[in-house]
């Protein structure tokens, strides 16, 4: 295998959550909005449109702890589309509520809430469909068999009043499959919402897919290692996870205590029953690959780490202290998907950011994956530091100024101490716009492929941010409050430059 086939030249890419494109009642969707984004990226010869995980979120608004690994967030429906195809029949948008497009956050309750009208106008729709979209619809179902411990989960959850599955009543939370057979019955038209509303983002992404292949736009989306304790997948799977019948954790996960933090971190998912998966052989996690690619070319491997090894905590431990390191299949798993993708090479982007050990190294780089860098990380006046743009050996790797999870790079400058300022000053000629001066310095890496956040090439601050790590208020709500022609001049610059490094195809 040659890492050419990975990133195979010098290039560009933004990352920008659907959610934050212009358009949409309230937040960015799977239309028109996501189009016109893609044909500006293909006008300016950016080849990749980077992205967060596209499943539902939790109460907070993090894609990161959906309710399950291979749904779609309902919040991306969109609406024009299911008129002008006869799925909904409404006289104007208007009747469906309120819209925000003149603010530059959006409201979860809200989009909820429109998600239920929809569904509701879907059903309603629903009998008028001539029997091939019914034929269609059945097909897919029956190809995805998550689906339906999917919309069953999500219909339970609602019947109980969003408590996690752990405590609903016994027969519910065991997941009795002769009970819950006929309880689905008498609940079959809010289960066929829940049907209806994939299988609708699932053609509408599709097009947008299709749309990005017809414009030489690849698309980057996200897997996290864990999946949420909450979810249909645990709910529908315990026997593969560290998890008793009743909820409650064997082993939970987490990181060892570090400079950071002396009692380190407990995250709460529950840990993985390898020897389970390898008996299966790797089924679970081979339809869920199989998932993420039919979504998108390339993949954003969260916590890579641990697919080389994990820290297991016990499910009672009130820190992460006691934990110990366990080994992990990864290189059975990865084989496995070579052979499920029918390629010698994997398009995964290793997320490799924190303490990585040898093992960790060793498994990105025997299946040549490409690893991540964050300019933000770098200045810290070690001359080690891996992420200083000196130390980026080699080209198999994405540079970014930050992610989804930093201070946007004008609050990462502020921030900074004098001291540091004035040595980035000195040694890298930084401007009076610290995010062009990153994004220069990425460009200028040996790395085949640079990424900046929309919100650097904006030149935004923290009032933009996305996500601040370990609060929950106030994330995951940004998006850009401006038509996409008002940032056209950035989207310019930023091609410009890159073209001066060979970046870009025009």
């Amino acid at each position: 295998m040659s890492i050419q086939n990975v990133l195979p030249n010098k290039s560009l890419g933004i990352l920008m959550h659907p959610s934050c494109i212009p358009g949409g009642m309230l937040c960015g969707t799977f239309g028109r909005g996501a189009k016109e984004w893609i044909k500006k990226l293909h006008k300016h010869g950016i080849e990749y449109w980077q992205f967060l995980p596209l499943t539902p979120t939790d109460s907070t608004g993090s894609p990161y702890s959906s309710p399950s690994t291979f749904a779609l967030n309902p919040w991306f429906l969109d609406i024009d589309y299911l008129v002008d195809k006869g799925f909904i029949f409404i006289s104007n948008k208007e009747e469906l509520g309120k819209t925000n497009q003149n603010k530059n956050h959006f409201d979860f309750n809200l989009a909820d809430d429109l998600t239920k009208k929809l569904g509701q106008l879907l059903l309603e729709g629903w009998d008028s469909q001539s029997e091939e979209r019914k034929i269609d619809f059945q097909k897919w179902i029956r190809k995805n068999s998550w689906v339906e411990d999917y919309a069953t989960f999500v219909v339970i959850r609602e019947e109980f009043n969003m408590l996690p599955w752990w405590q609903w009543p016994k027969e519910f939370k065991i997941k009795n499959n002769k009970f819950l057979k006929s309880w689905i019955n008498t609940k079959s038209e809010k289960i066929l919402i829940k049907k209806l509303i994939q299988w609708h983002l699932n053609e509408q992404w599709n097009d947008i897919k299709k749309f990005a292949k017809l414009y030489n736009v690849k698309l980057i989306g996200d897997l996290p290692f864990y999946v949420s304790r909450d979810s249909a997948d645990v709910w529908s799977n315990k026997s593969l996870f560290s998890i008793f019948k009743n909820g409650d954790l064997i082993f939970q996960s987490g990181v060892p205590p570090d400079y950071f933090s002396s009692t380190g971190q407990l995250w709460g998912t529950p840990t993985y029953f390898w020897s389970r998966h390898k008996n299966s052989n790797f089924d679970w996690w081979r339809k869920r690959f199989k998932r993420q690619f039919e979504l998108v070319d390339l993949l954003r491997f969260d916590h890579f780490r641990g697919l080389a090894g994990y820290w297991r905590v016990n499910g009672n431990s009130k820190t992460a202290i006691s934990g110990k390191w366990i080994s992990s299949p990864g290189r059975a798993i990865l084989n496995k998907l070579k052979v499920d993708l029918g390629t010698d090479f994997l398009p995964i982007i290793a997320e490799d950011l924190g303490v990585i050990t040898p093992d960790v190294e060793k498994l990105r780089k025997n299946f040549e994956l490409p690893g991540m860098k964050i300019l933000q990380f770098a200045f810290d006046g070690n001359e080690d530091n891996p992420y200083l743009p000196k130390n980026i050996e080699g080209e198999n790797w994405v540079v970014y100024t930050g992610t989804h999870d930093n201070s946007t790079c004008i609050s990462w400058w502020e921030s900074l101490e004098n001291n540091a300022k004035k040595r980035l000053k000195d040694e890298f000629k930084f401007s009076e716009n610290p995010s062009w001066s990153l994004i220069k310095i990425g460009m200028d890496t040996k790395a085949n492929l640079f990424i900046a956040p929309i919100q650097d090439i904006l030149s935004l601050d923290d009032s933009s941010r996305l996500n601040i790590p370990g609060t929950i208020k106030n994330n995951w709500k940004w998006k850009l409050n401006r038509p996409l022609e008002e940032i056209e001049n950035n989207l310019i610059r930023f091609s410009d430059l890159g073209n001066s490094f060979g970046r870009t195809r025009k």
